[in-house]
């Protein structure tokens, strides 16, 4: 961080930065450098390990992305996993489902939880549904002996470094596969296609290699440099592409609808080529 300024380096040749208030919080947690800062532009922003992760301005798109279109493309999500999103955005759309009966939500440091609940209330507004089992431990150890079986695991990781790199393994996948329902899926975010190609490609591959079906889409979250950023989601049996339309909608989304979940599957020809290697 520099005097106002936060610098985000994503290759040598490419960083971006955003003008701050203020620091409005700093510290050293036992797995990674954490930091809550007031932009100008974009509201506070979670940052950790010097990359921004959550801003209150555009995290509706990631956190309503990463969610409904798996919930959606389930028929009845009633056990839900997730792994990592401590910040609590993904569980708050999770649980605006009514399908939902329980919820397991790990997370492998505490402190994101306390400081996401402290300064993002309204991201970390759903902490306290009742249907909410929350585990603070690693999502590598939980998934190889889980309490149940889900029908939607969800991982929300941020970048393959530091205490998240293992998320994005083969063998993760395939315990993943294990603790899921016998109709069950999993969804990724698997970064940017763009400047983390061989990340992007092998989490495609690496799905593919343990899920009978393996599916790109694509959401532009603005503070998420790159231009557009991917999730994939393996399923055993039901196809991603096919929003069900059979449940009750969740009314008060900002981003998402059935429109968007089938336009999001649409992949430009470069990152069709990319899943064809």
């Amino acid at each position: 961080m520099g005097d106002f300024w936060f610098h985000e380096k994503n290759t040598d040749g490419y960083e971006v930065k955003w003008k701050i208030n203020k620091i409005l919080h700093r510290e050293k947690t036992p797995y990674q450098e954490l930091a809550v800062v007031e932009t100008r532009e974009w509201g506070k922003a979670l940052i950790l390990d010097d990359a921004l992760q959550v801003s209150e301005r555009d995290e509706f798109i990631y956190h309503e992305m990463i969610a409904h279109v798996p919930m959606y493309s389930h028929p009845s999500p009633e056990d839900v996993l997730i792994i990592g999103g401590g910040d609590g955005g993904t569980l708050r759309e999770v649980c605006k489902h009514k399908c939902l009966q329980s919820v397991d939500m790990v997370e492998i440091d505490a402190r994101v939880v306390k400081t996401s609940k402290e300064y993002f209330p309204l991201i970390a507004s759903a902490f306290d549904d009742s249907r909410l089992n929350l585990y603070l431990q690693d999502g590598i150890e939980f998934v190889k002996s889980p309490p149940r079986r889900y029908d939607l695991v969800i991982v929300d990781s941020s970048d393959p470094v530091g205490p998240a790199q293992q998320l994005f393994t083969r063998e993760f996948y395939i315990n993943i596969y294990n603790c899921l329902k016998d109709d069950g899926m999993m969804v990724v975010q698997s970064e940017s296609p763009l400047f983390y190609q061989d990340v992007f490609s092998s989490v495609y591959r690496n799905i593919g290699s343990v899920f009978p079906m393996a599916q790109v889409y694509l959401a532009c979250i603005p503070t998420y440099v790159s231009g557009p950023w991917s999730f994939t989601i393996g399923s055993k049996i039901h196809n991603p592409k096919q929003a069900l339309g059979d449940r009750g909608a969740v009314n008060d989304l900002k981003y998402y609808n059935d429109q968007v979940h089938a336009a999001a599957f649409a992949l430009p020809r470069f990152i069709k080529d990319m899943l064809l290697d």
